[in-house]
């Protein structure tokens, strides 16, 4: 099943409300979309980082994708891995899928800090994600349009995507489109029947993901 990482709400809104400087100042994507150049109907809040429909379509023919993806895990009080979060999903087509937490990061955005704002999206405000001064990766996936290239495949765009195993301590209560997030111990979070329900070859990024922190029997 191709990968179907749904993209930001663009109704989406940044704390401080803030505009991006370099909106409205015209775009190599083609023509400037009229509430990006300041001129939508009242009450609009551009958001920093957001693309039109137009130019991310633009954006996806011509240059590779900037992901963060999370798996979410609960340890013990030894710090070793007994669950895995993994989210249901409802793709655009009516589809249920199985998913991990996933997306792009905003231009000016930190790797922490589009980590933490997926995992908020996807698990809730009180998931309370461990997250380190400088979060590094447990592997970087490459997600191509056309399948065999790589392990992951993406049918819509050629993505990078930077992949970290993040603990989490608090309630998880999915929002936006993820309907459910289910717990499950390693040794299911690895088989292949879960496997089969990941969306663009995730099964394989489980399985890393488990290795990296000793978990995969």
């Amino acid at each position: 099943m191709a990968v179907r990482t749904p993209d930001p709400d663009p109704n989406e809104r940044d704390d401080d409300g803030t505009r991006d400087p370099l909106r409205g100042m015209g775009s190599s994507f083609g023509p400037v979309d009229p509430v990006d150049a300041g001129f939508g109907m009242p009450g609009d809040v551009t958001n920093p980082g957001w693309l039109t429909d137009l130019e991310l379509a633009q954006a996806r023919r011509r240059l590779p994708m900037l992901y963060v993806e999370a798996v979410p895990v609960r340890t013990d009080g030894m710090g070793a891995v007994i669950e895995v979060g993994i989210l249901l999903r409802a793709t655009p087509l009516g589809e249920m899928t199985r998913t991990i937490v996933s997306g792009r990061v905003r231009y000016g955005e930190t790797v922490r800090d589009a980590l933490f704002r997926h995992l908020e999206n996807d698990l809730g405000p009180m998931a309370f994600p461990l997250l380190p001064p400088s979060p590094v990766p447990f592997t970087v996936a490459e997600y191509f349009p056309l399948p065999g290239v790589s392990a992951f495949d993406d049918d819509r765009q050629h993505a990078v995507s930077l992949a970290f195993v993040v603990p989490v301590t608090g309630t998880c209560e999915p929002r936006q489109d993820a309907l459910e997030v289910t717990w499950l111990s390693p040794a299911e979070a690895a088989s292949d029947a879960l496997a089969a329900e990941m969306e663009g070859g995730r099964g394989t990024l489980i399985r890393l993901a488990l290795a990296s922190v000793g978990a995969l029997r």
